[in-house]
């Protein structure tokens, strides 16, 4: 079925946490939590997701969502597309892209996905983000979470899945994306040029988020280079596999940390 935001630099040591073990990284996720699941579909998509209260994002409120396979959350429309482009991107297309790169879940893992208004939840979101941005007064009234479980990609011939998670939170006011990275094993299908074996080459998956106005924009660093399987060691909050952005109006999480470069990191 294949065819074809001012800047903030928290720099090491403006932080100060216990770094949480990956198992922890994540928040709750799966059956037990409330969650739905996406279908075995490759390239597949949840369906319009109405939203509780609207999320702000790069100033325009959205009261819908699609949570898609390929490791995109975007905004009133569905993205299909497995093989990522550089942003930014000018086609209108607003959406978060914890990790985008050609997921096939019919070869194995889940995608879950709820929105929330768990006290015990937003207690824990607002005490992580209180930590990472004392400046900025928030306390989380909803949040959405979506988690990637182990999840395969398109044409693979191994056992090796991706875990990772994208939470989506706001008071109404003030909105962040917080990017969380358990276990990062492989980086391109085969469609993109990837080796079914091992999931390397090609081009890469991308992170981070894109308006579709062609001037706000995030890319972490690493994406679309073999360099993102080292997502799980790279931060913006000094937690490794942890990035967490104020998305709003001004966007504030943005650093120019760079990649890992020891290739030994990449194999």
């Amino acid at each position: 079925m294949k065819s074809s935001f001012a800047f903030l630099l928290l720099m090491s040591g403006m932080v100060t946490n216990i770094e949480p073990t990956p198992e922890a990284l994540l928040y709750p996720y799966g059956l037990d939590q409330g969650d739905r699941k996406n279908p075995k579909l490759d390239d597949g998509t949840s369906k319009r997701l109405p939203l509780s209260v609207p999320f702000t994002f790069y100033g325009k409120e959205y009261r819908t969502l699609y949570v898609n396979n390929n490791g995109v959350i975007s905004f009133d429309t569905q993205v299909k597309q497995y093989t990522p482009d550089p942003f930014p991107l000018a086609d209108g297309r607003p959406f978060v892209t914890p990790y985008w790169g050609d997921v096939d879940n019919v070869l194995g893992g889940e995608i879950y996905y709820r929105q929330t208004t768990d006290p015990a939840l937003l207690k824990l979101i607002t005490q992580n983000i209180n930590q990472y941005f004392p400046s900025i007064p928030f306390t989380a009234t909803w949040a959405f979470v979506a988690t990637w479980d182990h999840v395969a990609y398109y044409g693979s011939t191994s056992n090796k899945g991706n875990t990772f998670q994208a939470t989506l939170t706001t008071n109404t006011n003030t909105s962040f994306i917080i990017l969380n990275y358990k276990d990062i094993q492989w980086t391109t299908g085969v469609a993109s040029g990837g080796d079914p074996k091992t999931g390397l080459g090609g081009t890469p998956a991308h992170a981070g988020f894109n308006s579709g106005d062609e001037t706000n924009y995030y890319n972490i660093p690493g994406s679309r280079t073999e360099a993102v399987i080292n997502i799980t060691k790279t931060s913006n909050v000094n937690v490794p596999g942890r990035w967490v952005f104020q998305v709003d109006n001004e966007v504030i999480g943005e650093t120019t940390e760079k990649p890992p470069t020891d290739k030994r990191c990449w194999l």
